[in-house]
């Protein structure tokens, strides 16, 4: 099983995980056009995308969800209650591409399980997925204002995470947004900062050779360096040591990340 992050921000929301049978998006969050040169970056063919999986409706997710679905014939996947919240915003999508998954369920692809698990976002209902091949685990968890203990329960002894660092607190704190998105962002219902993925992390990485992607960072309120720093020191001083027992990477807003094995 192999995967990339194709684009993870505010400005748009991507990834493709593969193995040798089938091929998976997760969210759309950029234009069909965008979407295109993404894919040609990972030298793959959006002709043979096996499904698409939707976290939630806001637009950094589903921007080009319509586009490429009516284009490339893919079957689209999401929970009833995001269906419902999306349809108005992607267009058409016929009948035969339209299928239900619900929350807290598995679909089962060839040797790929999917298990898909509730997310804290101020959306209708998202969720976020899990891949499991072969004893091999990757988990996809972005836009939660805070890890729960159930969440981690799904999460903990991934191989490889794709996991939220959204902001720093004082830069945040300190920067030209509104009060009103500040509270959102820190809100139970927005997104995790350096230091509370960090400390999720700490709790769910085990003391195994461990990838983690550090993703959908705010262009504003935080930087790659800082995030990195952050949640290393959090981790050595939980006993876990980055670059021995945790491999810690960047993700760009639009440039995809290598296309690794899980």
């Amino acid at each position: 099983m192999n995967f990339s992050v194709l684009a993870s921000g505010s400005s748009g929301n991507a990834i493709y995980v593969e193995n040798d049978e089938h091929s998976f998006l997760v969210d759309v969050g950029l234009s069909g056009k965008k979407m295109e040169q993404l894919f040609s970056g990972i030298n793959r063919d959006m002709k043979k995308l096996s499904g698409i999986f939707v976290t939630h409706e806001h637009s950094d997710h589903i921007k080009g969800l319509g586009v490429v679905a009516r284009k490339y014939g893919v079957p689209i996947f999401a929970n009833e209650k995001t269906w419902k919240a999306m349809d108005p915003l992607i267009g058409n999508v016929p009948a035969d591409q339209r299928f239900q998954f619900d929350m807290e369920t598995v679909k089962t692809f060839g040797t790929i399980d999917i298990q898909s698990f509730a997310v804290s976002h101020d959306a209708a209902d998202p969720m976020f997925y899990i891949f499991h091949e072969n004893g091999r685990k990757l988990v996809l968890i972005t836009d939660t204002g805070y890890v729960s203990d159930r969440m981690k329960g799904h999460i903990k002894g991934a191989d490889s995470f794709v996991f939220e660092s959204n902001h720093d607190v004082s830069m945040l704190q300190m920067g030209r947004y509104p009060w009103s998105i500040k509270r959102r962002i820190l809100s139970d219902v927005g997104h995790v900062s350096n230091e509370d993925a960090a400390v999720a992390m700490s709790e769910v990485v085990d003391t195994k050779n461990t990838h983690i992607y550090l993703s959908h960072l705010s262009k504003d309120n935080n930087m790659k360096d800082l995030a990195r720093m952050s949640v290393s020191q959090t981790l050595q001083s939980c006993g876990i040591i980055a670059g021995e027992y945790v491999h810690l990477h960047d993700t760009d807003a639009d440039k995809p990340t290598e296309l690794v094995v899980v």
